[in-house]
């Protein structure tokens, strides 16, 4: 497994992540299994863990506590916080009472006393920037976090919070956490070159495309009835051109003699933004197939046919990228007095 210093922390990191949103009672609740699963990734080489306080409720940070007992400080242990843990309108977002109360529940849930990146989840529209780095600074300073990150900031807000913790002395966000693969690749225009213009790194989730490149039917079925079917309904011309890139793009992988799934991996690997890919299997299987193409680097004619299949820039389903639309299109109170 190969290694990559995340951005300006310093922390060399395996170019896998663990991903964890799937162990719990959002993929799989067998806690042992997970914890097993958990351990594979670590002797394969795997030195960085990711997970979120919503995940499960907190269930998966629990398991990875339990993965990491006497592991701890082998693993480079990264969280999140912002998306809603209740109904309670204050138990999310950036606000600063939010989130000195709630790094104490996943410091408690991962049983250990810091945490190496707490990130914030998504954007809170309605929070300070200079608010949440303000309370991110306190945290770093008290010893709890060692640095602090995004998740899914568009590339303006990234500038915006780079500037804010300038003008405030506070911590600057060192890392950015965004959607990327073959089928989503809008933030090639702005977002990844604005995170290298700043020295971040760069952590990736949904690879596979929500398994569009799985390479196996079953997977797309399961995922189907997840509880996000249009995402796969084959009636919407825009899954139309992703099946058509599929489709290539399997003849492609056949020809060069690799899975479908690694060549995927691989493709987001090779970008130079990019620090290290969130690989989120359910199973030890699951697990396994991944960490199988770990090596695997594409040179520049395969890149070149892949960017012929999906050109640069382009999200082939800009429906996928769930975060992708701003609260001031979204919200129509927002456009009107």
């Amino acid at each position: 497994m190969k290694h990559r210093i995340l951005g300006g922390t310093g922390i060399s990191v395996s170019e896998f992540t663990l991903g964890t949103m799937m162990f719990g009672a959002m993929g799989n609740p067998d806690h042992d299994e997970s914890v097993r699963v958990i351990h594979t990734a670590l002797d394969a080489g795997v030195n960085f863990i990711d997970t979120a306080d919503v995940y499960s409720r907190g269930e998966s940070e629990e398991i990875v506590g339990k993965a990491l007992k006497g592991r701890r400080h082998d693993v480079v242990l990264a969280t999140k916080f912002g998306l809603p843990m209740g109904e309670d309108l204050n138990q999310r977002g950036g606000s600063a009472r939010w989130i000195k109360r709630e790094v104490e529940d996943s410091l408690r849930r991962l049983g250990t006393d810091y945490i190496d990146l707490y990130q914030i989840h998504r954007p809170d529209p309605n929070t300070d920037i200079s608010e949440t780095l303000s309370a991110l600074t306190d945290l770093v300073r008290a010893g709890k976090v060692r640095a602090i990150g995004s998740s899914t900031f568009p590339a303006e807000l990234i500038v915006e919070a780079q500037w804010a913790a300038q003008r405030g002395g506070c911590q600057r966000f060192l890392t950015e956490q965004p959607m990327y693969s073959i089928f989503t690749r809008k933030l090639e225009a702005a977002v990844l070159p604005t995170a290298q213009r700043y020295g971040m790194g760069v952590l990736t989730y949904s690879p596979l495309n929500g398994g569009w490149l799985s390479g196996r039917a079953d997977q797309m079925a399961s995922h189907r009835a997840s509880g996000r079917p249009t995402l796969y309904d084959l009636a919407i011309p825009a899954n139309q051109a992703k099946a058509e890139a599929l489709r290539k793009l399997t003849a492609l992988a056949n020809e060069a003699g690799l899975p479908l799934p690694h060549l995927a991996l691989a493709f987001v690997l090779s970008h130079p933004a990019i620090t290290s890919v969130i690989i989120g299997p359910r199973t030890q299987e699951q697990l396994e197939s991944l960490l199988a193409g770990a090596d695997l680097e594409l040179n520049g004619e395969m890149l070149d046919r892949i960017d012929e299949i999906v050109p640069p820039g382009t999200d082939l389903n800009p429906s996928d990228n769930y975060a992708a639309e701003p609260p001031a299109l979204t919200d129509k109170r927002l456009r009107r007095r």
